[in-house]
């Protein structure tokens, strides 16, 4: 049997998170899933790994999101590469994304890693289309879809269908519903192929209301102990689900109540209204309290800019701030780190992810001094705890959705090399699949899925439909079309009413000297061609 090649291939985020960028191809279409950069690496270090493909052939480029691992490598590939295809995500996503990359141009002017310029990130806003959620698409044949994936306010899992083929790629998701956000969907089509996150392995999550009171005690601990409490956090996403639950404590304890809360972000208050904005793409239980106020107007909770809350700047005493980067690699929250971070009073509470190569990940570990940005060392006595709202699926949360897709070949992505061998290893014997049926791709390596041809259907249109539902014989001359992977059978004379084509016709002269008679002539191409008719041209001479 003949087959056709879909092709997947991790050009970041494979056996790694961080850089998430995944080529599919499939015949002569080629997508991008994502294009982030790694928050681990600096300047082109960081990445994906653009030069194993011919970016001009890339059609489609699909982001799921707007965290800086999954798409801050976009202006880069829209206006310092050959890349010239289209680009797709949701309304929230766009809106969010022109600030929280202009606050990261800045970030790597600031440090001359800079990928691209502010000019540069504008021309490729000006590119980027959208997308609803169980809106369908198509572009050059290729139809797609995108589905809540919770997260972060606008994620997206993206089903694409190339020929009948499907492919549903999950981007980073949650399938718990929390303060704010509405959980991952199921799409209703059951793919061929699965591109799923294995972000926490085999990790099973403590329930949500006991990670709310470790969080919450830890900070009220530091602080009632005359101390400064960090929260390094993305300025967006679990950003706002942790000011809910901030704030509703500090409301349930009124000795808190003169302790300043602070958020501090160039982003604070534009992604507050940009979630004021997308309410209806948020849970029931948030959509029920805007209509009887805002939930993101806080009692307790001030947002401020950087400079209001920069260490020479604070008030004596104790606060709490949360201020991006959340894996303290630079900017806000790596310069109050710095400042806070020899005093046994401070603390530190991590409370997302923590990617290798980056200080919170340094911090998990405890040390007993750290390296400043300036390269010098400064001894480390402030508290460090941890507690997981990463927005992220735990093992038992992944496999239930994985079950519910039921798809024939799963694809495992973004996950730290080791975490991503013990998922395999037990997913494979979960779902009843051979092992080769879950595939954990390295940066680089293709994972080639053999499709069988299917037989050739094609619509008949126009007068050739009428034909066929009379039994009678088509009209002639008829054609074949094949376009985008579809198939139509038309009249000639009606091209132009059912594709981009038309007929032509072609129409040439040629003089030949001639030394018998023209009878003899015409007699003699009548035996080549069907229809000859023989004109006498006046002036044409006696031949």
């Amino acid at each position: 049997m003949d087959t056709h090649e879909l092709v997947i291939t991790p050009l970041g985020a494979g056996r790694e998170v961080g850089r998430s960028c995944h080529h599919l191809r499939y015949g002569d279409r080629q997508i991008l899933l994502d294009v982030g950069v790694h928050p681990g690496r600096s300047g082109t270090d960081g990445l994906p790994f653009f030069d194993l493909v011919e970016l001009d052939a890339i059609d489609l480029v699909l982001v799921t999101h707007l965290h800086l691992d999954h798409c801050a490598a976009l202006p880069y590939l829209t206006e310092r590469t050959s890349f010239a295809g289209a680009v797709y995500m949701t309304h929230a996503t766009k809106a969010l994304l022109r600030s929280l990359l202009k606050d990261y141009v800045r970030v790597r002017n600031s440090d001359d890693e800079a990928l691209y310029s502010e000019e540069d990130l504008d021309n490729c806003l000006a590119k980027c289309q959208v997308i609803d959620y169980h809106q369908t698409l198509s572009y050059k044949g290729m139809k797609f879809s995108c589905h809540a994936a919770g997260h972060v306010l606008g994620a997206c899992m993206f089903m694409l269908d190339i020929d009948g083929v499907r492919v549903l790629y999950t981007g980073d998701y949650s399938t718990e519903e929390d303060r704010h956000l509405m959980a991952a969907q199921v799409p209703d089509q059951r793919p061929h192929l699965l591109v799923v996150e294995s972000t926490f392995g085999v990790q099973v999550h403590a329930p949500r209301e006991q990670r709310e009171h470790i969080f919450t005690s830890v900070i009220a601990d530091v602080v009632r102990g005359g101390g400064r409490c960090l929260l390094p956090v993305f300025a967006t996403g679990r950003a706002q689900e942790l000011l809910l639950v901030l704030d509703e404590f500090w409301q349930a304890n009124p000795d808190l109540h003169e302790i300043p809360v602070f958020y501090a972000s160039k982003l604070a208050n534009r992604a507050l209204r940009v979630y004021q904005t997308y309410i209806n793409m948020m849970n029931e239980h948030i959509r029920a309290l805007m209509d009887v106020g805002n939930p993101f107007k806080f009692s307790h909770v001030r947002a401020v800019s950087n400079s209001a809350v920069a260490p020479a700047a604070l008030p004596p005493g104790p606060c709490v701030v949360m201020a991006s980067p959340g894996m303290l690699q630079s900017g806000l929250s790596r310069h109050l780190f710095e400042s806070w971070c020899d005093d046994e009073k401070n603390g530190v509470m991590l409370a997302g992810y923590a990617v290798e190569g980056t200080l919170a990940k340094d911090l998990l570990k405890q040390p007993v001094e750290v390296q400043c940005l300036d390269g010098s060392k400064k001894a480390r006595k402030c508290r460090i705890e941890s507690v997981s709202f990463a927005a992220h699926v735990d093992y038992n949360q992944n496999l239930g959705f994985i079950q519910g897709v039921n798809a024939d070949h799963v694809v495992l992505v973004h996950g730290e090399a080791k975490q991503m061998e013990r998922l395999h290893d037990r997913l494979w014997r979960a779902l009843g699949k051979a092992p080769t049926d879950v595939s954990m791709p390295a940066l680089g390596q293709p994972v080639i899925f053999r499709v069988p041809d299917k037989p050739l259907v094609a619509s008949a249109l126009g007068s050739c439909a009428r034909a066929a539902l009379a039994g009678e014989a088509l009209p002639e001359p008829s054609l074949l079309v094949q376009e985008d992977f579809e198939a139509r059978v038309v009249a000639a004379d009606e091209l132009g009413a059912y594709t981009p084509l038309v007929c032509g016709r072609v129409q040439q002269r040629v003089r030949l000297r001639c030394q018998g008679s023209p009878t003899a002539l015409i007699l003699l191409l009548r035996q080549v061609f069907d229809a000859v008719v023989a004109e006498r041209h006046v002036g044409a001479g006696p031949n």
